[in-house]
């Protein structure tokens, strides 16, 4: 594997050692789900709609893998700045037992608590149905998901992004044989399972993506010669990486919580206006990918420079990541805009679909640039142990900002979807200009400032 030191070279080359693997993993990760996305279109629109309200819940137990492998990219990524193996890999072992207990206790946790905020977004019928049935054989993948987002944490904070994309796309390719095997069947030989064969599919597929991910980790300089004995958990340990994970799997939490916030809204316009935004998130996700694989990039960058104390880089390293986010959305935006409506109809011939999906992916060409420093800013914030900030700006723009919103525009201006939109528009842009403000605050505590050092 990589183990390539970022506190040394030219941070332009870092980035595109890191953010293209990144971005090609996340590649194939989207179409892995597009994928699934098609074969539930090929059932029903149905069962679009209950993919979506499922994988909404499954993802929200997801969001603490999120927080244990930007846990992983910070500690350990800190670690290898100041070349201390030793904590490098007490942070490792003790970060891959966590993750496994974690894991335990969710699966029960989810079991429960699922079913009922499926409930809480979605009208009784066929396509509730559809999304609890999902929901409950998803959770079996659960250990694939955490454990791979652990090791990637791992990977990324040794500037090794190249593992995750090489599992990514052979986990997608294996889907596109698993998905009409486990849907369809082989006639006279296994029966189909319907819907829930897409579900078997991603258990299958993830279990070889943590495999192959862990492989990896293994196989990293400091992990040589370890131990059972040490995953045993150590509760300072333990302690630590809460502190750093909490915060971002809230954040991703309020995130997710926000997708049953809009999901209850368009409820009331009904099934299609759900499976649209279902589909429309997937077409945005595949424009986000060059941005989430280079603001992902910074933080292993900033977290090896800024324990090695060298803030300069750490600045140098934020500023090109802005610079160069601004370039590649403003060439994303006009794809959207004029795009979008082809792009829906690659999934569905459902003609309100489409049209509702377009009108989101409209607003959104506007959001792009906003999107990229606020994913940046998340990551400079993590990789200065400050990940809590990442926390209030979500509980803001993904929580109460969406809420109110879209509260305001549909329940007092009695809007339709363009509500919904505009909503979320006006959360994500008043939420971007607090992380702006708090991440200077932040680089004034930390290096010295955004611009340069303070004298």
């Amino acid at each position: 594997m990589r183990d390539i030191d970022l506190t040394q070279g030219p941070i332009s080359g870092h980035f595109r050692t890191l953010a293209v693997p990144a971005a090609m993993g996340m590649l194939f990760s989207t179409l892995y789900n597009v994928v699934d996305v098609y074969f539930a279109g090929q059932i029903s629109t149905d069962a679009q709609a209950g993919m979506s309200i499922g994988f909404q819940a499954f993802i929200i137990m997801m969001s603490v893998g999120f927080g244990i492998g930007s846990a992983m990219g910070a500690l350990v990524g800190n670690a290898r700045g100041r070349k201390d193996d030793a904590e490098s890999r007490r942070f490792i072992l003790q970060g891959l037992s966590f993750a496994i207990t974690t894991t335990v206790v969710l699966i029960a946790v989810g079991a429960v608590v699922g079913p009922s905020l499926i409930k809480l977004v979605s009208e009784p019928g066929a396509y509730r149905d559809a999304g609890t049935g999902y929901f409950y054989w998803l959770l079996a993948a659960l250990p694939g998901f955490l454990l791979a987002y652990t090791g990637n944490g791992v990977l990324q904070a040794h500037g090794d992004s190249v593992t995750m994309q090489r599992a990514m796309m052979g986990a997608f390719a294996a889907n596109i044989g698993l998905n009409p095997l486990f849907i369809y069947g082989v006639p006279g030989v296994v029966a189909g399972m319907g819907f829930n064969g897409i579900a078997l599919a991603t258990i299958v597929s993830q279990t070889g993506v943590m495999l192959f991910v862990l492989r990896a980790v293994l196989r990293v300089r400091v992990m040589q010669g370890a131990t059972w004995a040490e995953l045993w958990p150590d509760l300072a340990t333990y302690r630590a990486i809460l502190v750093q994970m909490a915060p971002t799997s809230l954040s991703f939490t309020v995130l997710f919580v926000s997708g049953f916030v809009v999901q209850f809204a368009l409820s009331q316009f009904g099934g299609h206006a759900i499976a649209s935004y279902g589909i429309a998130l997937r077409i945005e996700q595949i424009l986000l990918l060059p941005v989430l694989g280079m603001t992902g990039a910074l933080l292993p960058i900033a977290a090896q420079n800024f324990g090695a104390g060298d803030h300069d880089r750490v600045r140098e390293a934020l500023w090109f990541c802005w610079k160069l986010g601004l370039v590649m959305t403003i060439g994303a935006a006009p794809i959207l805009w004029f795009g979008g409506g082809l792009a829906m109809s690659l999934f569905t011939d459902d003609a309100e679909v489409i049209a509702v999906g377009h009108s989101y992916l409209r607003v959104d060409s506007f959001l792009f640039t906003i999107y990229m420093m606020l994913f940046s800013i998340n990551s400079f914030l993590q990789a200065m142990k400050r990940p809590i900030w990442t926390l209030w700006i979500s509980v803001y723009r993904q929580g109460f900002g969406v809420a109110f919103f879209i509260w305001l525009l549909i329940g007092l201006f009695d809007m339709n979807v363009w509500g919904v939109w505009l909503g979320i528009a006006i959360a994500v842009s008043t939420g971007w200009l607090i992380a702006l403000a708090i991440a200077a605050h932040v680089a004034r505590q930390e290096i010295g400032g955004l611009r340069q050092a303070a004298s």
